[in-house]
């Protein structure tokens, strides 16, 4: 009985071996097959990647457009700051011009007579004190300011407070030291936005920017004739704030403005009527009233503002 067992068993080992044997050499056959499947596979991807980069590459060829201005833009990157503040000043500077106020005032000499006039009791005093009195007039300068030209023909941009006298006389000093007579053509009656006209043509023009999309912290640059005395003076900063409400006084005046752009960007007496211009050298404001005793406050009337402006006064 036993023996029977023994051999019942020792026939089912070996099926269990054969068996075995069969289901490694099955799974090794799939194995192989699986991995002659996915080397197939792996090579079609190949072939339809090459076949992807081949197009690609005609692609490109045929758009040069595209790549210049992939260049272009990693050239801008490749700027530093320093190199886009010189060109944009660059730019803008043959664009921007000092305007000189004249006006005919009193001329003045010293004469001695007595402080009592025709009083008899102190007629035999002789007391004689030293008095102005008039002899004609004569032309002074009693102002100045900065203004940039907006057009080829002459058309300058400034502030209505720089050009407000009616009559005084306008002389705008260009960049190239030349002078030119100017006249008055417009004052704006909400805005301090005034236009004067010279004579000529071919004149260097600034271009014009966009305000509404300012950000806080944006570099910018003031161009200016400073205190009257240094014209072209050109002063650095970032944009300080944004839609400021301001009460502005000068000339025994107070002028409420609304919506201005604060800069730190120093705005000294003569800036008035120059350009706040960005690094790409574009205008995005109108330099008009800075805070006395402050440490670089100063404000400009947005660009946008005075686009209308330009438009239906310029010709």
């Amino acid at each position: 009985m036993q023996k029977i067992i023994k051999t019942i068993f020792g026939g089912l080992g070996i099926l269990l071996l054969v068996l075995m044997a069969g289901s490694i050499a099955l799974f090794g056959l799939l194995s192989i097959k699986n991995f002659k499947d996915s080397n197939k596979q792996i090579n079609i991807l190949e072939t339809r990647l090459d076949s992807l980069e081949k197009i690609l590459k005609e692609e490109v060829g045929k758009a040069p457009l595209v790549q210049e201005e992939i260049v272009r833009r990693e050239v801008v990157k490749q700027k530093s700051q320093e190199e886009l503040l010189t060109a944009a000043v660059a730019k803008v500077a043959p664009a921007v011009v000092s305007i000189v106020i004249t006006k005919d005032v009193p001329k003045l000499e010293i004469v001695y007579g007595n402080p009592f006039g025709d009083d008899p009791y102190f007629k035999d005093f002789n007391i004689q004190v030293p008095m102005y009195r008039q002899k004609g007039t004569e032309k002074q300068e009693v102002g100045a300011g900065t203004g940039f030209l907006v057009s080829n023909n002459g058309y300058i941009i400034t502030n209505r407070h720089v050009a407000e006298d009616t009559s005084a006389t306008y002389t705008v000093l260009l960049n190239d030291g030349s002078q030119r007579a100017a006249a008055v053509i417009y004052r704006d009656a909400n805005l301090d936005i005034a236009v004067i006209k010279i004579s000529g043509s071919s004149y260097s023009k600034i271009d014009l920017g966009s305000s509404s999309s300012l950000k806080l912290g944006q570099s910018v640059f003031a161009v200016g004739n400073a205190l009257g005395e240094y014209n072209n003076s050109v002063s650095v900063g970032i944009i300080s704030g944004l839609n400021r409400d301001i009460q502005a006084s000068g000339g025994g005046s107070t002028e409420s403005l609304t919506g201005v752009i604060q800069t730190d960007a120093a705005i000294n007496p003569g800036n008035s009527g120059g350009p706040l211009v960005n690094l790409d050298g574009q205008v995005v404001g109108i330099n008009v009233a800075t805070v006395l005793g402050s440490q670089s406050i100063g404000f400009s009337i947005p660009i946008d503002s005075v686009k209308g402006i330009i438009n239906s006064v310029v010709k």
